[in-house]
């Protein structure tokens, strides 16, 4: 997964020097984003650099024994700093802490101070015990009512806004609910208020994210209401592009579709992962509505917005998935042509049911599943990018790549760090500010991305 470190200076005599590295979600990212300014704020000077920083907080994902050993890989590599240089602690936070919180000490000596989830505002606590040279823990608050929070920004020209925390979804393969806890979310007016904020600082796009952002509102107003939050978040703060990330199949509603539809400001786009279409593999995975949902929902929306790109995932490998349900998959996969598509082998995690399942898949059937389904999908994004060459598109201008010349940002249809690109050339001093809008008319592909020229004063005031 990505690694985001935090570039933020605050001006100070002789303060304590803190990094950051963020590893994991979007979700994790939020969560860094909300230390930062608690730590800002608290008069400490925020380091780019590992060597330069005092304190090293690693804020970690344990989703999969891969994000795991990322974690860990990721405090060892810090902790040679802490024997070799002049770092003087570690503070682990977030998904790994709160899994192994009583071993993780035991386990890693080198870390000073483990934060569990949902224990983000105590950071400045934290590393207040370090600087004294005190061990510090922080736990048991991952059902927490605190959530958000101001934030310093680590990404250029969009931010995501985090609507919820948790999780009911009690997928039989998934973590998730054990590490972050229930399903909570966030008054609908901290939310608003956040995302006018945001606007203030000029992002060009709002991504909307959760563990499962479609089930926002039913805990505190009974019902759905991410359409009427997005309709408000569009309202109040005037930024271009809105973006759902995570929506589940058997809660797209008609408002919700009728919002993506009828709404200019929000992104013709749904990320909405299925994981499989097998009958009896979504029963196993305890998802819910089943292959039944999940057509249905593909259906609604493309009878509703002809052009919508939906971006999806599926797992491979799942115990006791047979050759028929994978084929299943694939034909499935043909037929619909998702027009962005993910895809991961499953993994027996600890603790889930589906570790316990029999009719555990070999690994090597998983690797031919995985390829084949990027094989098919491969095939699909180049069918679909042909389709784009003649048509100007809304870009939001990220930068400049040196090694290929080239400028590049991402259209309406590709979410930040999981999609494709849209390359194109222009002079240096017609070159926009990160983040701006502007138009560039399709004239070529690559696998994933597109390639095109920018369109001189298409600008559309975005």
């Amino acid at each position: 997964m990505a690694e985001n470190k935090a570039k933020v200076k605050k001006n100070r005599s002789s303060p304590t020097k803190v990094g950051f590295v963020s590893l994991g979600c979007a979700k994790n990212l939020v969560d860094t984003e909300v230390m930062l300014k608690l730590l800002v704020d608290a008069g400490y000077e925020i380091v780019s650099e590992d060597t330069d920083a005092d304190i090293i907080i690693i804020n970690t994902c344990a989703f999969l024994e891969s994000a795991r050993k990322e974690a860990i890989d990721n405090i060892l590599d810090v902790a040679w700093l802490k024997k070799h240089r002049t770092l003087r602690g570690i503070i682990v936070t977030g998904c790994l802490p709160e899994m192994v919180k009583d071993e993780i000490f035991r386990e890693l000596p080198e870390v000073d101070a483990a934060i569990g989830v949902g224990g983000i505002y105590n950071i400045v606590e934290a590393v207040k015990s370090v600087e004294n040279k005190k061990k510090y823990a922080f736990f048991d608050c991952k059902e927490t009512s605190q959530l958000g929070g101001e934030r310093v920004l680590t990404t250029e020209g969009y931010a995501y806004l985090k609507i919820a925390e948790g999780c009911d979804n009690k997928c039989t393969y998934c973590l998730i609910p054990s590490i972050r806890g229930r399903h909570r979310s966030r008054p609908m007016e901290d939310i608003v208020e956040e995302a006018r904020q945001l606007a203030e600082l000029s992002v060009g796009e709002l991504d909307i994210v959760a563990q499962d952002t479609s089930r926002y509102g039913l805990d505190l107003y009974g019902e759905y209401k991410l359409a009427e939050l997005v309709h408000k978040i569009t309202e109040v703060s005037g930024i271009p592009w809105v973006r759902l990330l995570y929506c589940y199949p058997d809660k797209i509603t008609d408002e919700l579709i009728a919002e993506i539809k009828n709404n200019p400001r929000v992104c013709r786009y749904i990320d909405m992962p299925i994981q499989h279409v097998s009958e009896r593999v979504l029963s196993r995975m305890n998802r819910h509505g089943g292959a039944k949902v999940v057509r249905e929902a593909i259906s609604r929306l493309r009878h509703e917005i002809p052009d919508i790109v939906i971006r999806t995932t599926v797992m491979v490998g799942f115990p006791g998935e047979t050759d028929e349900d994978f084929e299943e998959l694939c034909e499935f996969i043909k037929d619909v042509k998702f027009d962005r598509l993910g895809a991961f082998m499953f993994s027996p995690e600890e603790g889930t049911p589906a570790a316990e399942f029999p009719d555990q898949i070999d690994e090597q059937t998983k690797q031919d599943r995985y390829d084949t389904i990027m094989a098919l999908q491969l095939d699909i994004s180049v069918e679909l990018n042909r389709a784009r060459v003649g048509q100007t598109l809304d870009v939001i201008y990220e930068g400049f790549d040196y090694v290929s010349g080239t400028c590049y940002g991402r259209s309406e249809f590709d979410a930040p760090d999981v999609d494709g690109k849209v390359y194109f050339a222009c002079a240096a001093k017609d070159r926009p500010c990160e983040g701006t809008h502007i138009k560039v008319r399709i004239t070529d592909t690559l696998d994933y991305d597109l390639v095109g020229e920018y369109v001189k004063g298409g600008d559309d005031g975005k």
